[in-house]
């Protein structure tokens, strides 16, 4: 199923990952994309001609509701939300350079604005259910969700809780037309990641990945190096523990 003539919600559309899938996807369907940073969401507009954007701080609630709410008054139904958008932290609890406040932005951006999200904009994507059309609440998430590394503590519980929470939604969406789908990535060449880790999977693979699990049907979508971490953590989980560690 190619993705056409859908409206999609994307959550950190203006770099990375969210930016490729919104440059693949845009041209054939209606995107919306919610970002912090007003100006990337000006250029956004500039070259990629209607694309709809709405600025929020996605670790605030207040802000989540707000852009929920523009979207609603807009949009009386929707067919796909990517709930994108994540930070990471690397310094350890030990580290001069560790911030005690970056933990609440951390869990914010990355669970519970996504928890939010979904509450606030579930409504409009069950508005299709009369007509049996099935839409979908994308989570991207990370091998880091089931096997963590040492550094960014707080990050690796935020996507193992998000693991759960896509889980549970799940069951309490089976009997109607939403379903729900994760995309574990590996490491991904992004602004979030520069700086760390080699051999990078490119933001446009990952997207283009991302993508084709959606139009597979594919609920739990392992993407590069994850493939291979899910079979060791199957057949030898200390080796893949140890390996994460070093991280």
């Amino acid at each position: 199923m190619k993705i056409t003539k859908k409206r999609i919600v994307i959550t950190g559309g203006t770099s990375g990952i969210g930016y490729e899938m919104v440059k693949l996807l845009h041209s054939e369907n209606e995107v919306i994309v919610i970002a912090r940073n007003a100006m990337k969401l000006n250029k956004l507009e500039l070259e990629l001609p209607g694309v709809v954007t709405y600025q929020a701080d996605l670790s605030q609630a207040t802000e989540v509701e707000a852009a929920a709410n523009k979207i609603l008054e807009r949009f009386k139904s929707l067919d796909i939300l990517i709930n994108n958008v994540a930070v990471q932290y690397t310094p350890t609890f030990l580290d001069d350079d560790f911030q005690y406040s970056n933990i609440a932005d951390e869990v914010a951006l990355n669970f519970t604005n996504i928890c939010h999200m979904t509450y606030w904009l579930l409504p409009a994507l069950m508005k299709n259910e009369k007509s049996h059309e099935r839409t979908i609440i994308l989570n991207i998430n990370s091998g880091l969700g089931f096997v963590p590394k040492t550094s960014s503590a707080v990050y690796c519980a935020t996507k193992a809780a998000l693991d759960i929470f896509s889980q549970s939604l799940s069951y309490q969406l089976e009997q109607t037309n939403v379903r729900v789908q994760q995309a574990f990535l590996e490491l991904v060449d992004t602004p979030m990641t520069a700086g760390r880790g080699t051999n990078k999977m490119s933001p446009k693979l990952a997207a283009q990945k991302i993508i084709y699990g959606i139009e597979n049907d594919i609920s739990i979508n392992n993407i590069g190096k994850v493939k291979l971490l899910r079979v060791l953590l199957r057949l030898v989980p200390s080796i893949a523990k140890r390996i994460m560690k070093k991280y």
